[in-house]
């Protein structure tokens, strides 16, 4: 549960829809004692075990340093120079880019060396495998999928001149399938070594030259296709959205041949302190009510509600229902698609869907003359498993690509959990991540602030014109657990402190999803029972032959119950007719509808309140839907 002061309603910090994954933990506690990277080519002479600024900072190893002192915030200048900048902007894509931690006066030198948290550095401060040295194991997909961040870090590197950082061959490292940044690199840089890009700004030619340089390494699947598609970047015969196109192409080509099984359980407690629950999860298993339903376990969504029993428990549980209504329709459409949708439309549509939501609630806001602190709201993380058809090179049609997309709004959070690691998906909507992103602090300043963890948007409290969902897309390529979940689990770093605890025992069979939300919810309130807690816990298996489970991609009509329960459930999606799309005129058309009905389930409203909050859903939806999906 948020209370209304939360919000700060002064800001208007925005987040693009961006299709790059974005950070790991965002937590204090958990990272204070880890290892930092010392960057500049004058620390690797400092002996290894010796101390710098007195005795706060010992050096492990070449760059690898540990701050002795972390409750003592580190040294940050007034002002930050380009070099330092291109790391706060570059804030939401943490899970590939380290972080400024602050800066050190070199006892010999007099110079300020720049120390970077969450670097791409094991528990036992080495560096991760580079992408190079792990190149040559990988699967195709994974080949395929270390590309497709690469690309997709390109122009965002392109744009604060860091591109360099993507081309330097030992720059780069992996972490299973994700790609790590060891250190930003500046373009036109003296200090770039290896760079391909030394001489002039780099180009999407000097990327394919990159990638080249792996070709005889590649896994026979993508090896043709991949070394054609570096040619014509380097003849300049396509731009970057081709590439975009053909190479996103490539990896679901790979990520669609493998098996996919999903298993959901979903839970939520009111705490130990809390009179009512404001959480909404989706879907909630744990009533013991079985209800099969149709979007289980595809969906899966976790709200916390702000406003109090009459505002935030309204505003979460109208969101969830809004909400399944809307994916309802918009998997149908998605089904009926004979290719893909391509990844930048999806997060468009999904946008559109959470900004209808959003004037939704906002619209019940108005009609109940609710004002400021007043008004009702909810935070909202999402996910969705998108089964779009590809179509293989030898003919053959495969189910399911594997996309998996996420939303979110508010600090309900989302991880990836393998029994290696545990990393952070996306990034909260709180003025500490603001000051950072808009450069005007490093994190450990921003954190420290009084106001660090006041929200600064949610569902409904404004007019959807200033809301920014942040919608990522990732494709599922390794068995995992994807957990949703409310602060009152997250709060104070308790996943990053307990998720190994329950990760091993049930990703190796030991326990059940069910026993594990359970615990995981118990220790919850044992920890932080000061707040509502949920969680909703899906299970993905890519690895093992799956039994024949299947569920139609089309669903039946709409349950408007208030109370949502559904079992543990696997899917296998089956191939279904392609067929052409509407135009999504039946999608507008839902949710027009769908934000109607929810305004009646949950308000006596009167008729004239009800058609005006309709006609105002429809003009946002025509504006939202993406004109790349009108022109089919």
């Amino acid at each position: 549960m948020k209370t209304p002061s939360k919000l700060n309603d002064r800001s208007s910090f925005s987040y693009p829809v961006s299709m790059s994954a974005l950070p790991t933990s965002e937590g204090t506690a958990a990272r204070s004692s880890s290892y930092l990277w010392a960057v500049g080519s004058t620390v690797a002479h400092h002996p290894t075990g010796s101390r710098i600024e007195g005795d706060r900072y010992e050096i492990m190893a070449p760059h690898v340093w540990v701050d002795r002192q972390p409750h003592h915030g580190p040294n940050s200048p007034e002002f930050f120079e380009d070099d330092v900048l291109a790391y706060l902007y570059l804030y939401p894509y943490r899970l590939h880019v380290p972080e400024v931690y602050g800066f050190c006066k070199d006892d010999k030198t007099g110079e300020d060396i720049l120390l970077l948290e969450n670097a791409p550095l094991t528990a036992a401060g080495e560096l991760l495998p580079s992408l190079v040295r792990s190149w040559h194991g990988a699967t195709a997909v994974r080949q395929a999928y270390w590309l497709w961040q690469m690309l997709e870090l390109w122009m965002p590197f392109w744009k604060l001149n860091v591109a360099s950082s993507l081309l330097s061959p030992e720059n780069l490292h992996v972490e299973g399938w994700r790609l790590r940044v060891r250190e930003l690199i500046q373009d036109q840089d003296p200090q770039i070594g290896r760079s391909i890009a030394s001489v002039s700004k780099p180009s999407l030619g000097h990327l394919a030259q990159c990638w080249s340089l792996l070709l005889p390494d590649a896994k026979a699947a993508i090896a043709e296709p991949l070394q054609a598609l570096c040619e014509q970047i380097q003849a300049d015969a396509i731009g970057y959205p081709q590439v975009a196109v053909q190479l996103n192409r490539l990896l679901l080509e790979q990520s669609a041949r493998l098996p996919l099984r999903l298993q959901v359980q979903g839970a939520t407690d009111i705490g130990r302190r809390r009179s009512h629950n404001e959480d909404t999860c989706y879907p909630l298993t744990a009533t013991g009510d079985p209800l099969h339903d149709d979007l289980t376990p595809r969906l899966t969504i976790v709200c916390d509600g702000i406003g109090g029993h009459d505002g935030g428990e309204v505003a979460s549980q109208l969101a969830v229902q809004a909400l399944q209504m809307q994916v309802r329709a918009l998997l149908t459409e998605v089904a009926e698609e004979p290719d893909p949708v391509s990844p930048e439309v999806m997060a468009e549509q999904l946008a559109a869907i959470v900004r209808v939501v959003n004037n939704v609630i906002a619209a019940q806001n108005d009609a109940q003359d609710r004002a400021a602190r007043r008004r009702m709201g909810t935070t909202l993380v999402m996910a969705l498993q998108i089964p779009q058809r590809v179509k293989l090179p030898d003919g053959a049609i495969a189910a399911n690509a594997h996309e998996l997309y996420l939303v979110n709004v508010g600090d309900s959070r989302a991880y990836w959990i393998t029994p290696e690691y545990c990393h952070q998906l996306t990034v909260d909507d709180d003025v500490a991540v603001r000051e950072v992103r808009m450069g005007r602090a490093v994190r450990q300043e921003s954190i420290a602030r009084p106001d660090a963890g006041a929200l600064t948007q949610a569902l409904g409290t404004r007019d959807s014109e200033y809301l920014h969902p942040a919608v990522q897309r990732f494709v599922l390529e390794e068995d995992g657990m994807l957990l949703l979940c409310s602060d009152g689990l997250s709060d104070n770093d308790l996943v990053e402190r307990s998720w190994s605890d329950y990760a091993e025992r049930i990703l190796r069979g030991k326990d059940s999803l069910e026993s594990t939300v359970r615990s995981w919810l118990a220790y919850a309130n044992e920890q932080n029972g000061h707040d509502n807690a949920s969680i909703v816990l899906t299970y993905c298996h890519v690895s093992s032959s799956l039994s024949d489970i299947r569920v139609p991609i089309v669903p039946p009509a709409v349950d408007l119950q208030l109370t949502e329960t559904a079992p543990v459930e696997s899917v296998d999606v089956p191939v279904a007719k392609p067929r052409r799309s509407g135009l999504l005129l039946w999608f507008i058309v839902f949710l027009v509808l769908s934000g109607a009905v929810g305004l009646g389930v949950w308000y006596l409203v009167n008729p004239a309140q009800v058609r005006q909050v309709g006609e105002r859903i429809t003009n946002e939806v025509r504006d939202r839907i993406p004109d790349t999906f009108l022109k089919r």
